[in-house]
């Protein structure tokens, strides 16, 4: 009442105020500049008011909305509390209400009636609550007590059947006295009895908790032993969950309906609207105010306790997504594992806030405030981003792809595989000087000061670094020298210290170069830590990595991994190798000749993957792409591509490298735009630059469908294939085809086909075969989009949709295949490749299908190959052939044009596609071998079709008669060539045969006008007296649609179903004319009989009427009787006989006419098939006579009786 007096008001006061608001009138005088400042405080006025009256209607509307929210809270308390009153109270008096024992007497007290009752009570519903209330009353359940209790306690319930098994408790109080002692005895076997046990089923044991704590409530447990356990419960459930606080449902819930009458709470946000609104919140409590705050105490604590896990789970929430930024701005993306336990600790933080929150509300607190924690995040993005001023905004990480990520970082932990006594001699500590440091630690702040001009100027200058000078470059040399002679030595060492652990070593290393994936390159490094750590097998292995085939650069890679792999138990080895490149490179640029490039691009490549392993100094590799753009031609070109090529991502996307190799970048490319350089070079720059620094690509937007739209296009497009046909079939037919917007989508997905996969296409014509019978006009609409597709990219003929064409050509054919489309439409379709826009003068090339257009075929091999087999037989196997002769027409043509010579030879796969397609729909055709052939055979192929027309038009036209050529045929609409039949039918009279039965077959109408039909069905008219003319005639009056014609139809169609069900249940009797006479006494009257039949038809020409003898059969007990009966037939029944008969005979003529010549047609069509080669197989089971096969052992009766063939032996 409250909240609709608030709403009520709140409309009121809004009226009130509209009234109040009076229209401004506007002075017709001129508008001065004051005039106008005035008008504009005015505008400015009123809308502040339109705010103000805005914000006004909000609060007053929120207010009304709180209203009814506290009333209806109010009112349903009142009513919770007033039922439970009356339980109470009537339990309190329960002896006033309780029955007599004579009363259980009456009631019924058999097994099966009980046990039925305590079966039911195990699943109860408050939807079983009237039933089962009925059964209570007329069972006696004293002996079965203990089941009804146990049965109750264990039942799985839900909230909403607690008020239904609380009523049922009251009676069962009521009637039985022991059952309240029962109940608890079952109450303490089922809740938590020791301080450590755990709540296995939190969903029963929520509703358990409630649903005890409610039977106390109501009276029918009894306060002083239940408050204790219940009480015990609470304290388990909080005491033993302040750490992990899985029991917070658990608390919620007793909060929510037993909060009131056990601790006295009421939800934060109903106490605030009640105070606010001066309104009391009605209450009943259970315990009394002193024993209540235990309770709320023990609740409270348990909340605090919450919150405290809450806060520490949000601080630590912060910590890992402040690490994961840091990870994120320094490596680029994080770890699989890390993203994992990052979203599973996310999740876990977002159910704790959700349940603090509810529990807060609950137990009347306030919500407290997390805090922001900081842990020099800003510091670190400020620095990073002072360091990271490149342009890219696309992809941020230092490899192309998570597993390249994987093999350059996770790399094999030898020191938890290999024995540490194996690595003593090998293991060196590799501890960075100070003076080292402070030179990185100066090297990097010159960095950032560093610009592309100081370093275009040291270039010029040849700055520090770019060259070494020819003394170091002497030293370097002579060391290589000595370097590439040490192996011969150590191998003379070696081949007088053969030893099996050499011979071993020896195939280890002939083996490296096999090692061409991850696992193999790891379990190198471990056999040779394992068997091989000596230090001359390191200096070894140093040369063998370094000496490695300088084709080989798929080993790079692996090689490098291998040394990064072994620096942790043995560095000397990556640190040797890296001198030796170091020293290798130098010495090849130094040279500054034009050979060996193959070596020089082995050399900067090893280094770049070495860099990526960090067995590489950033710094280093700087200094070398420095030394290669001093001299930037022929070989150093290369170089610097190759060597940025394999690491330059790595070092443009690494925050300490990034700036130097930004600049190295761009002062390459300024190179290239100064220097004229050739065009492999242009290109070799142009790649290692975008490999670098990637273009900035525009994300495609996606858009945005409605979910019905995006279900359609998930079903055809990625779930269709070949066995979930049916299933999407079935889903498609339960959409709603009668909303227009849905209907024209599913249309157009149906027919774009190129989004389903090449070979699930004839899966889509399955599916629109199985929506055909149902919704016949979307398959005509897909039908139709097919066909005007294929026609529209014949006229644009633009090669962005090939694949397109492909598909919808292929479309079509397997729509054919499950018949939605006829045989014509196949035809006429194969027909426009080969004919729309073609021109067979090379001298006037067509725009639709230019000479080196080839598409055109590859349409036709698909069509054919789809749908092409099935032209095998009739009248389609004519027109295929028929077809053919012109396609190999087509075909000659193209490959005779002009445009393809020796220098351009015709595409073999296309020769080779048409060979195939042909020999798949005519394996046994001998195909034209020229142009000249194969026109010839067209040409000849006109000629036939000429005399055929000739034959059928005895008028030609009078100018293609000089010419030698067809007179042109105009086509007749089809209702002019039906109404034009129809007449003729009328006209016709019934003793003219009906000479339009065949098609190609001439008829002549009474207005003198010649009617020829073609083989088509369309009906050309022509007048005698004006030939080579053609007249049309005016079209009939046109059928109108009208409903009731369809009443008309279904009326006709009820009756015809009706009178064919009526006549289906009737036996069909055959009327019999004549009754045969039986062969015994046929003999006797055959020839008076017949004498007097013969006799009868004269003499009734004659006008005399003798008597016609009858056999009169009769029956007198089982037995048949025949007599002869003399009749008087007059001349007329006479005649009628002789008809009948006659009849009779014509038709038994008839018929014997048909089979015969049914035999004469099926003997012309053997021998035409004989003839062209394809004799048929004779039927060797026809005339063959199975002998009867007599089982093992069995008498041969034939031999015994002497019944089987007679033997012609001598006796």
């Amino acid at each position: 009442m409250e909240g609709r007096r608030g709403g009520k008001r709140y409309s009121t006061e809004r009226k009130e105020r509209q009234k109040n608001v009076k229209p401004e009138t506007t002075p017709s005088s001129p508008e001065t500049p004051e005039s106008k400042a005035q008008s504009e405080v005015k505008c400015e006025d009123t809308e502040q008011a339109a705010c103000e009256s805005q914000k006004e209607d909000e609060r007053l509307a929120k207010e009304a909305e709180e209203k009814q929210l506290i009333s209806d809270y109010v009112k349903e308390m009142e009513e919770k509390y007033k039922v439970r009153k009356m339980y109470k109270d009537r339990n309190a008096n329960i002896s006033e209400y309780r029955p007599e024992d004579s009363d259980f007497v009456k009631l019924d007290s058999s097994l099966k009636k009980n046990t039925a009752f305590v079966r039911k009570l195990k699943t109860f519903t408050e939807s079983q609550k009237e039933s089962l209330l009925k059964e209570l009353k007329t069972l006696n359940l004293t002996k079965y007590i203990s089941e009804v209790a146990t049965a109750i306690v264990e039942a799985k319930l839900k909230m909403s059947d607690i008020n239904a098994a609380i009523e049922l408790c009251c009676l069962l109080h009521e009637k039985y006295s022991e059952f309240c002692e029962v109940l608890l005895e079952n109450w303490q076997k089922v809740l938590l009895q020791k301080k450590d046990d755990k709540v296995t089923n939190q969903s029963k044991f929520r509703v358990d908790i409630r649903f005890f704590a409610e039977l106390i409530s109501v009276g029918v447990l009894p306060e002083k032993g239940a408050l204790n356990i219940l009480s015990n419960q609470l304290n388990i459930l909080v005491n033993c969950d302040k750490e992990e606080h899985s029991n917070v449902s658990i608390i919620q819930s007793f909060c929510r309906h037993c909060g009131s009458d056990y601790a006295g709470l009421v939800p934060r946000k109903y106490r605030v609207l009640a105070d606010k609104y001066d309104l009391t919140v009605p209450s009943c409590p259970t315990l009394p105010v002193e024993k209540q705050k235990g309770c709320r105490n023990l609740l409270k604590e348990y909340h605090n306790s919450i919150v405290s896990q809450l806060l520490k789970d949000h601080k630590a929430l912060k910590l890992m997504e402040w690490e994961n930024r840091r990870i994120i701005l320094t490596k680029g993306e994080l770890n699989a594992d890390r993203q994992e336990r990052y979203e599973t600790m996310k999740a876990a933080y977002n159910k704790l806030l959700s349940n603090v929150q509810t529990l807060s509300d609950l137990v009347d607190e306030e919500m407290c405030e997390l805090p922001e924690h900081k842990f020099g995040g800003d510091d670190l993005d400020l620095e990073f981003n002072a360091a990271q001023q490149f342009e890219y905004d696309g992809e941020t990480s230092l490899y192309e792809d998570e597993e390249m990520q994987q093999f350059y970082e996770k790399l094999l932990d030898l020191r938890a595989i290999v024995p540490q006594i194996l690595l003593k001699d090998s293991q060196v500590s590799q501890a960075p000087s100070p003076d080292k440091a402070e030179e990185n630690s100066e090297a990097n702040q010159k960095e950032e000061d560093l610009k592309i001009e100081d370093v275009e100027q040291e270039l010029l200058e040849g700055g520090d670094g770019a060259e070494p000078s020819s003394n170091e470059a002497d030293n370097e040399a002579e060391e290589l020298m000595l370097d590439e002679a040490d192996p011969a030595d150590t191998n003379a060492a070696e081949d007088t210290m053969a030893t099996t652990s050499q011979l071993l070593y020896d195939k280890f290393l002939s083996d490296l170069p096999t090692c061409v994936n991850r696992e193999l390159i790891d379990r190198a490094a471990q056999d040779f830590c394992m068997s091989h750590n000596t230090k001359s097998n390191r200096k070894r292995l140093v040369k063998v990595l370094f000496n490695v085939a300088r084709t080989r650069y798929d080993l790079l890679p692996f090689y490098a991994r291998l040394a990064a792999t072994l620096y942790p138990c043995m560095p000397d080895v990556s640190t040797e190798l890296c001198n030796y490149l170091t020293l290798d490179f130098r010495h090849l640029v130094r040279k500054k000749d034009q050979i060996k490039i193959e070596t020089k691009i082995k050399t900067v490549r090893f280094i770049g993957e070495l860099v990526k392993f960090g067995m590489y100094t950033k710094t280093d590799v700087l200094k070398c792409l420095k030394m290669l753009m001093f001299d930037f031609t022929h070989h150093n070109i290369d170089m610097a591509c190759a060597l940025l090529e394999t690491c330059g991502r790595y070092l443009y996307r690494s925050p300490d490298s990034h700036h130097r190799t930004r600049i190295y970048l761009e002062v390459m490319m300024r190179k290239k735009t100064a220097l004229s350089l050739d065009i492999r070079y242009n290109t070799l720059i142009e790649n290692a630059f975008y490999y670098c620094n990637p273009p900035s690509s525009q994300n495609l937007v996606r858009e945005n469908r409605p979910p019905k739209h995006e279900y359609i296009r998930r079903l055809l497009y990625k779930d269709l294939n070949k066995l979930s046909t049916e299933k999407i079939l079935r889903q498609m037919r339960k959409l709603d085809w009668k909303d227009p917007d849905l209907k024209d989508f599913a249309t157009d997905s149906l027919t774009a086909i190129w989004n389903v996969k090449y070979g699930n296409i004839h899966c889509m014509a399955n599916l629109i075969a199985g929506l055909a019978p149902y919704h016949e006009d979307v398959v005509v609409q897909v039908v139709d989009g097919v066909l005007e597709f294929i026609r529209t990219d014949m006229e644009i003929n633009f090669p962005k949709y090939n694949q397109r064409r492909v598909c919808m050509v292929k479309y079509l054919g397997e729509l054919y295949n499950f018949r939605l489309v006829d045989s014509a439409v196949i035809f006429k379709t194969l027909y426009s490749f080969i004919t729309f826009g073609v021109s067979y003068d090379n001298d006037m090339p067509s725009l639709l299908d230019p000479p080196p257009h080839l598409f055109r075929l590859r349409l036709t091999c698909v069509l054919l190959d789809t749908c092409g087999q099935y032209f095998d037989r009739g009248s389609t196997k004519r027109k295929l052939d028929y077809f053919l002769i012109y396609f190999q027409k087509y075909l000659w043509f193209k490959k005779a044009s002009p445009y393809w010579d020796m220098d351009c030879p015709f595409p073999m796969s296309i020769d080779m596609m048409v060979r195939d397609s042909l020999e798949l729909v005519r394996p046994k055709e001998v195909f034209s071998q020229s142009y000249l052939e194969a026109n010839q055979k067209a040409e000849k192929l006109n000629d036939e079709f000429k005399e055929k027309l000739s034959g059928l038009l005895p008028f030609h036209d009078p100018e293609c008669e000089d010419e030698g050529e067809l007179a042109p045929i105009k086509e007749v609409d089809e209702e002019l060539s039906t109404s034009q039949n129809k007449t003729s039918e009328e006209e016709t009279s019934p003793s003219q045969p009906d000479t339009r039965s065949h098609p190609g077959s001439q008829s002549q109408d009474p207005n003198n006008q010649l009617t020829v039909s073609i083989s088509d069905g369309e009906d050309l008219t022509a007048s005698p007296e004006h030939e080579g003319e053609f007249e049309m005639k005016q079209k009939g009056p046109k059928h109108m649609t009208c409903p009731e014609d369809d009443d008309f139809m279904a009326a006709f169609d009820k009756m015809l179903v009706d009178n064919i069900q009526q006549r289906s249940h009737e036996t069909l009797k055959v009327t019999q004319t004549d009754i045969a006479v039986p062969t015994n006494y046929k003999s006797q009257v055959r020839k008076p009989f017949v004498a007097a039949k013969d006799s009868m038809v004269e003499q009734t020409s004659e006008g005399n009427s003798p008597p016609l003898k009858f056999a009169l059969m009769t029956k007198k007990g089982n037995k048949t009787q025949f007599s002869t009966l003399d009749l008087n037939v007059s001349q007329q029944f006479a005649t009628r006989y002789r008809e009948r008969e006659m009849e009779e005979k014509a038709e038994k003529e008839k018929m014997k006419q048909l089979v015969l010549e049914i035999n004469e047609r099926q003997e012309e069509e053997e021998q035409a098939l004989i003839e062209a080669g394809k004799s048929l197989i004779p039927n060797t089971n026809r005339e063959k006579k199975i002998k009867y096969q007599h089982q093992k052992g069995a008498p041969d009766a034939d031999l015994i009786f002497g019944s089987g063939p007679k033997n012609t032996t001598k006796r």
